[in-house]
C-alpha cells in the first residue's frame, strides 16, 4: 500500500504569492492508487496548515508508514535571513514571523531522508521569493532532499504584484492522470513542464527540479577492447535535457536528441512498440513548442495510427489525446496547402476516433469545405 500527501500552503492576505490550495481539488480527483503507482493507497490532505509543528507531526507519521510515499507540494519559499535557509510559508507566515510560522525545508528533508532509498518521491510546484530565487540560481541543489528521495518540480519567481501565481505544473500532473496517461515519472515531469509553460502568456522564468541522472556502468569490456569502451556509461532519462534545450529555444538540438532516442527505441523494440510511439509523441510536442504546427499535426497523426496499430481501442484516452492534439495543431496551420494536404488523413482518423468533443468531425469537415 502506498501513501500520498497533498500539501498546499501559502500565507493569508497580502503575503500570498501562490494560490496553492487551488490545485487540491484536481489532485484529490485522481484515484489514490494512481497518485502512488500502487495497487491501493491512502491520501493525507493538508490545506493551508497553520502551524509547522503540526505539519511536521503529520509528515513524521506518514514517513514511518511502509510502502511508497509520494508528496505533492504546492506553495511558496522564503529565506530565513538569519540562517539563510529556505522555508515553506504557511497560512500565518509573515516576513517578521517566518522562523516560527513557516516549515523549514530541512525538516522535510530530515523526515523523508530516514526512509529506505527509492521509496519516496516529492512533486513540487513552488514560487520563490527574491532571496530564495537568487540563491537557487547560484546553488540549484539548495532544495536537495537527500540521495534517497526523488524530487521532481518547478520553481518560478514569486510575482511581485498582481494576481498570485497558480500551480499549473502540479495541475498538469493531475490532468494527465485523469485523462488516462500513465507514463513513467520522468516523462510525466517533462510533459507537465511543457503544459505549464504553455498555460502562460509569456515564457516563464523557471528552474526545473529532477533527480540526478542514474548512471549505469557498461558491462566489463573484453581485455582486447579499447579503454574508452571499458569506461562507457549509459545515462538514463533524457527527457530533462531535451526539455531544457526546447525551453531555451534550441529547438533543433531538442528535436535531434528526441530523434536519436526514437531511433534507438526503434532499433531495440521495433516500430510497433510503446517505446517508439512515446518518442514520436515527444517529437510532436517539440514541434508544437517550435511553432511548427504542420509538423506537430503530422507527428500526432502518426502517433495515433501507431497506437491503433498496437490494438489500442478508439476510445483509449491516449488514442483520443493524440487525435485531439493533431486536430488542434491542424487548426493552427497557417499554410493552406499544408493544411489541405493533412486534412484527409485527419478526417479519416476522426471517423475512427470521434473523441469526446461533440461535433468535432462535423466541424472539421465544414472547415475543409
Amino acid at each position: 500500500m502506498g501513501t500520498a500527501v497533498l500539501l498546499a500552503a501559502a500565507p493569508a492576505g497580502r503575503g500570498r504569492a501562490m494560490d496553492a490550495a487551488s490545485v487540491l481539488p484536481v489532485l484529490a480527483a485522481v484515484p489514490p492508487a494512481v497518485l502512488t503507482g500502487t495497487a491501493t493507497a491512502t491520501v493525507v490532505e493538508l490545506a493551508d496548515p497553520l502551524d509547522p509543528q503540526t505539519v511536521l507531526t503529520r509528515l513524521r507519521a506518514v514517513a514511518a508508514s511502509p510502502g511508497p510515499l509520494v508528496v505533492f507540494l504546492a506553495g511558496q519559499l522564503h529565506l530565513d535571513k538569519r540562517q539563510f535557509l529556505p522555508h515553506l510559508a504557511l497560512a500565518r507566515t509573515t516576513a517578521a514571523t517566518l522562523r516560527y510560522t513557516a516549515l523549514p525545508w530541512h525538516w522535510l528533508a530530515g523526515e523523508l531522508g530516514r526512509r529506505p532509498a527509492g521509496t519516496t518521491t516529492v512533486v513540487a510546484d513552488l514560487a520563490a521569493d527574491p532571496d530564495v530565487w537568487q540563491r537557487l540560481t547560484a546553488a540549484p541543489d539548495l532544495l536537495h532532499l537527500g540521495p534517497g528521495t526523488h524530487l521532481y518540480g518547478r520553481v518560478t519567481p514569486a510575482p511581485r504584484r498582481g494576481e498570485p501565481a497558480t500551480p499549473d505544473y502540479l495541475r498538469a500532473w493531475a490532468e494527465l492522470w485523469r485523462a488516462g496517461a500513465r507514463p513513467p515519472l520522468p516523462a510525466m515531469h517533462a510533459e507537465a513542464c511543457l503544459r505549464a509553460s504553455a498555460a502562460r502568456a509569456t515564457a516563464p522564468e523557471e528552474i526545473l527540479l529532477t533527480p540526478a541522472p542514474v548512471v549505469v556502468p557498461a558491462p566489463a569490456a573484453p581485455a582486447q577492447a579499447a579503454p574508452v569502451a571499458a569506461a562507457a556509461a549509459v545515462v538514463q532519462d533524457p527527457h530533462p535535457a531535451i526539455l531544457a534545450a526546447a525551453m531555451a529555444g534550441r529547438h533543433g538540438e531538442a528535436a535531434a536528441m528526441a530523434a536519436a532516442w526514437e531511433s534507438e527505441a526503434l532499433r531495440r523494440h521495433g516500430p510497433r512498440s510503446a517505446e517508439a510511439v512515446h518518442w514520436t509523441e515527444v517529437r510532436a510536442d517539440l514541434a508544437r513548442l517550435a511553432g511548427d504546427s504542420a509538423r506537430s499535426c503530422e507527428l500526432w497523426l502518426a502517433a495515433a495510427e501507431f497506437r491503433l496499430a498496437l490494438r489500442q481501442q478508439a476510445d483509449d484516452p491516449d488514442v483520443e489525446a493524440a487525435v485531439d492534439r493533431a486536430h488542434h495543431q491542424w487548426e493552427r496551420i497557417d499554410d493552406r496547402a499544408r493544411a489541405a494536404a493533412l486534412g484527409p488523413a485527419l478526417v479519416a482518423l476522426r471517423e475512427r476516433v470521434p473523441g469526446r468533443r461533440p461535433g468535432a468531425l462535423d466541424a472539421l469537415r465544414r472547415r475543409m469545405g
